[in-house]
């Protein structure tokens, strides 16, 4: 009986080792971490973050139940207007001196199509988590330079009230300067790292 548990525990501890076999690290070069917030009622401002980093551990080519990690530099934020890209900076939204990172990490990536998968994970902003699911495209892989490459399109939305993102100036005609949902749109592209 104790060989039988002994050799299940090394069965068990070689699926745990070798699961998550291939390492892809984002090309900054080609992913965009974009957001869109409705402005005035009338109209949407968009913007995106310029620095970010993130790993993704997968079997192979294979992203179900991948491990997925993510930080995006809250000082890099950028939506082409230098007063409003400040005040986002602020303790009004982000507080980027106190809380400098976004971070994700993914808990569940579940295909649920063909090309299609559910990616569930904890997003923090400042300093509150909360559980969040992404609608995530898989486009498929591709050989370039000698580099392997895998794209995606990931969508999703938040409340930003949720994150303690507090402004919030209502009109004269009624209703709020900024929406209070926000939607995350990301493009992206990994590159498989040398094992």
């Amino acid at each position: 009986m104790k060989s039988i548990t002994s050799a299940l525990f090394a069965l068990l501890f070689t699926v745990s080792v070798f699961a998550q076999n291939t390492t892809w690290k984002l090309d900054p070069a080609h992913t965009q971490i974009r957001f869109s917030v409705t402005h005035m009622v009338i109209s949407e401002v968009t913007g995106d973050f310029k620095k970010f980093d993130g790993e993704v551990k997968s079997n192979g080519t294979d992203f179900s139940n991948a491990q997925i990690s993510f930080t995006a530099d809250v000082s890099s934020i950028n939506t082409e207007n230098e007063k409003r890209d400040g005040h986002l900076k602020s303790d009004d939204f982000f507080n980027a001196e106190k809380y400098p990172q976004i971070k994700f990490v993914g808990k569940s990536m579940k295909k649920v199509g063909k090309n299609k998968y559910k990616l569930t994970g904890d997003f923090t902003i400042r300093d509150i988590t909360k559980k969040v699911t992404f609608d995530v495209t898989y486009s498929g892989t591709a050989s370039a330079f000698g580099q392997e490459k895998a794209g995606f399109k990931l969508t999703g939305k938040i409340n930003r009230f949720d994150y303690n993102l507090k402004w919030n100036s209502l009109m004269e005609a009624g209703g709020a300067v900024v929406g209070k949902e926000v939607e995350i749109i990301c493009n992206v592209q990994l590159v498989k790292q040398a094992s």
